[in-house]
């Protein structure tokens, strides 16, 4: 049987780069993958002869002779390289042209690839602490002492996980290399060493301290600087203090996420503040001067001008809250809610009674209210 053009065998037309014929071999060896062709005789022999074109295209001297002379440029030692064992790639350089994108195909699966070298020193996990603050901390920025419970390095062995603090050998199994490969098929799987769990090391006396893991539960009280500003989301990370690396291995990192906690008076929106107060009937009538907190603790004088009505809105400039990454502080907004007064003696409804017979023209929303009213029954009615 005649051997398929080798570009044909591929799906690439004449003069493809070496990177669409690398990413052509990797989709046919994709698609010719056992598993998805089960049922199929020819998966094998139709594998292999994609690797065997791989295996000459790859290589830039022997494609141009290929592109030159085809097949007969490595029957009879023409061209190129020189000529092969069996007038073709040998099984050795089928399996290094399979190995050429193994990895891109299976190394995210298998935890990476080849030549990842090993993994004595594993580094720790991040660590997650939700911390709590007032508004008025969040304003100001504070200093707090948490306790955090996480692994740390065993003071019995220094972290080696080997009792006496002496250091770990090589796993037989791996040479150290903390992988191993297995042929299945006429794939080769690479899989972390069983032995050593990847470390490439195994204790053979373990501390007794910590079962030869070099690391030991501990709480720890760790100072935390909150900044002024700070918001609910607010990430803080403390770099080095998560759990401590396996067999000395550096630690993970620590993230404080912020949760600012709801106010009594106040409402937040990034740098501003909302406060609603109360002001009386009268007040709103007649206006006056009253007295606001603010954020800091102190007091700010506020007028309300004579006819305000519930939902007005005043302005205090600065008294909001600081901007986390520099920038002017925020304004604080004071919107007055006018209160209906209760529990009326029998002396103040008289006076409210003899208020209302002299006020009809002192409310100008309602007359247009109800004139408009009035106005609507009439067009229904015609």
């Amino acid at each position: 049987m005649a051997k398929r053009d080798y570009y044909e065998v591929l799906g690439l037309k004449r003069g493809a780069s070496a990177d669409e014929i690398k990413k052509a071999y990797r989709q046919k060896a994709k698609d010719l993958h056992p598993d998805r062709n089960k049922d199929n005789p020819d998966t094998e022999r139709l594998f292999k002869e994609a690797g065997e074109a791989y295996d000459v295209l790859k290589d830039p001297d022997r494609k141009a002779a290929y592109d030159r002379f085809g097949h007969a440029a490595f029957e009879g030692g023409m061209g190129g390289g020189g000529p092969r064992p069996g007038g073709g790639p040998g099984q050795g350089d089928f399996a290094s042209a399979f190995s050429d994108v193994f990895d891109d195909l299976f190394g995210d699966f298998m935890g990476g690839g080849r030549g990842g070298g090993r993994q004595r020193a594993a580094r720790g996990a991040d660590l997650r602490y939700n911390l709590s603050v007032t508004l008025e901390e969040a304003f100001s920025g504070l200093q707090k002492t948490i306790k955090v419970t996480s692994a740390t390095t065993c003071d019995a062995c220094d972290g080696t996980g080997a009792e006496g603090g002496a250091q770990p050998v090589t796993c037989p199994t791996c040479s150290g290399m903390g992988k191993v490969r297995a042929q299945q098929g006429f794939f080769t799987v690479e899989r972390s060493c069983p032995t050593c769990g990847g470390l490439g090391q195994i204790v053979k006396n373990p501390c007794k301290s910590c079962q030869g893991q070099g690391r030991v539960p501990k709480e720890r009280a760790l100072s935390v600087n909150i900044p002024a500003g700070v918001e609910t989301g607010t990430r803080i990370r403390l770099s080095g203090e998560g759990e401590a690396g396996m067999r000395g291995g550096p630690a993970g990192d620590l993230y404080i996420f912020i949760e600012v906690a709801p106010h009594e008076i106040f409402e937040r929106e990034e740098t501003s503040l909302y406060c609603r107060v109360p002001v009386s009937v009268t007040k709103a009538a007649l206006g006056g001067d009253i007295e606001v907190p603010t954020i800091d603790g102190g007091r700010s004088r506020v007028t309300i001008p004579a006819g305000s009505q519930s939902g007005r809105q005043m302005r205090l400039r600065g008294k909001g809250m600081p901007a986390l990454r520099g920038g002017p502080q925020g304004d604080m907004m004071i919107e007055l809610a006018v209160e209906t007064p209760v529990n009326l003696t029998a002396r103040q409804k008289e006076l409210l009674r003899e208020f209302e017979a002299l006020s009809e023209d002192n409310n100008p929303k309602s007359n247009t209210f109800f004139s408009s009213v009035r106005s609507f029954w009439d067009s229904m009615k015609s």
